[in-house]
């Protein structure tokens, strides 16, 4: 399902389907960073904005707004653990603009919220990467057929990026060997 040189073809609903994933992912994270910053509703404002979309809102400014506050709580967090998890809630906020071009980097889009929940999971229990890979998972089971049938119109993640990159291909390795009717 390409359409022109480079493209994958997108529609409104695979990008619904893809930020419901990806709220879904962040939410899981969520608490992290509240228990760090309880004053701070940056990254839940992202997540929301986030389901707003997913639930037939439109792709406009309270996105990127919701999406550039939560990258700036990231930077005001004091822990680790707390930062992953605002960059998941900026990533949910942010996958509305997956791009239709067919780049393994855009596969930051469909899983990175999941990959930074994993990560900020990790990092709470003092880097246990066996939580991580519990994390992902469940993450596996969150993903709906289009999530699944999307990722897989794109070239596998990249390599590079660290531990989240990490997370990000053994997400994107589980989910590309599902077979769904």
């Amino acid at each position: 399902m390409t359409g022109g040189a480079g493209e994958i073809v997108l529609s409104k609903q695979d990008l619904r389907e893809i930020a419901a994933f990806a709220a879904a992912c962040a939410e899981t994270a969520l608490e992290i960073f509240e228990a760090d910053q309880p004053d701070d509703s940056r990254p839940r404002d992202a997540i929301r904005a986030a389901w707003e979309f997913a639930r037939g809102g439109e792709r406009g400014k309270s996105l990127r707004d919701t999406a550039s506050a939560a990258l700036r709580a990231a930077k005001d967090a004091d822990t680790a653990a707390a930062r992953e998890a605002a960059w998941a809630a900026m990533s949910a906020a942010g996958a509305a603009y997956l791009h239709p071009l067919a780049k393994a980097t855009q596969i930051k889009h469909i899983l990175g919220a999941g990959a930074y929940a994993a990560r900020a999971a990790e990092l709470v229990v003092g880097d246990d990467r066996s939580v991580g890979a519990e994390h992902l998972e469940q993450t596996v089971h969150r993903a709906t057929p289009v999530v699944v049938d999307v990722l897989k119109r794109f070239p596998a993640a990249p390599s590079g990026g660290g531990r989240v990159g990490e997370l990000i291909r053994m997400l994107d390795s589980d989910l590309r060997s599902l077979t769904i009717a």
